[in-house]
């Protein structure tokens, strides 16, 4: 059976397209216009329950999950960029810690820093 290699793209509307790459590009470092090379690391794929608030709003049918190297200083470098960062972080053990971020079209992104 062939298999997806990984992932090739994530493509989201947005009112401001142009806003949203630049906030991507400016707080979490990731450039529209060059390919993104991502480090070798695990890679979740998961379906959760239709009635999950676990993405944000119930109108978030996806959510991004990038990993980082140091949750703590990604946290704090996007509320020193005005991002919309969460109160909470969450640990997990043996798997890691988890942050979340919404971007300024109001879709929440988790962050985790692997265990």
């Amino acid at each position: 059976m062939e298999r997806v290699l990984g992932i090739g793209g994530y493509f989201l509307r947005a009112a401001d397209p142009a806003a949203l790459t630049a906030w991507y590009r400016d707080c979490l470092g990731l450039d529209a216009d060059e390919l993104w090379h991502q480090e070798n690391g695990p890679t979740v794929f998961a379906a959760f329950e239709s009635g999950t608030d676990y993405f944000g709003t119930r109108a978030q049918q996806t959510m991004l999950n990038f990993r980082v190297r140091d949750l703590d200083a990604m946290l704090a470098q996007l509320r020193a960029q005005g991002a919309g960062v969460a109160a909470e972080t969450q640990d997990m053990d043996g798997v890691g810690r988890f942050g979340w971020v919404t971007d300024p079209e109001g879709n929440r992104v988790e962050l985790w820093q692997p265990a």
